[in-house]
């Protein structure tokens, strides 16, 4: 019983990590990586997919991404999805590829989303330290209906607590990484 409500922790707070990675993904560094339109989503046939289930997106150069819809239909409205994402980026059109060169970032800018993503760690952390929380009111319930002891409850609070530091030190590593990238000229 204990072990699966240390599981279910673990789980859970491996699903913030992984929320976070994926946020991190879409904040531009200035250099062209596949991942930046993941969060874009375009009109497909009545339905709003991601972009990489309309297109094939690849890196053509450091500061070129491609995108070439797998129909001739959807060149303007991917090329509108793009434009309307916030992303700051200014696709140019060639036939049925579209290009996105990758604006340098200025030093304002660079700072601007250091914040950001300094935000969306903040908020990775009180995840997993609500997940602790949940985790030790089902520990103090299971206290309460005598189905564990004290000391088990006190151990199991510990083990928990741990998993928690480990997640949140894998947080502040993601984020130190991140500004890096972003602070790297």
């Amino acid at each position: 019983m204990i072990e699966d409500l240390k599981k279910d922790a673990r789980q859970r707070m491996k699903k913030s990590l992984s929320a976070l990675q994926n946020e991190f993904a879409a904040v531009r560094t200035g250099r062209a990586h596949s991942g930046l339109l993941d969060h874009v989503t375009v009109d497909y046939y009545g339905a709003e997919v991601p972009i990489n289930q309309a297109a094939n997106v690849h890196v053509e150069d450091s500061r070129t991404l491609a995108v070439q819809p797998f129909e001739k239909t959807m060149v303007s409205k991917i090329e509108k999805a793009i434009m309307n994402s916030g992303l700051g980026l200014n696709p140019n059109t060639a036939g049925t590829v579209i290009r996105l060169p990758m604006p340098p970032l200025t030093e304002e800018r660079r700072r601007d989303l250091v914040k950001v993503v300094r935000q969306e760690a903040e908020n990775a952390r009180i995840a997993i330290r609500n997940i602790r929380r949940d985790v030790n009111g089902d520990l103090k319930t299971l206290q309460k209906e005598k189905e564990i002891s004290e000391d088990e409850e006190r151990a199991a609070e510990q083990a928990i607590q741990k998993i928690t530091d480990e997640s949140i030190a894998e947080v502040d590593a993601m984020l130190e990484r991140k500004e890096n990238d972003l602070m790297e000229v």
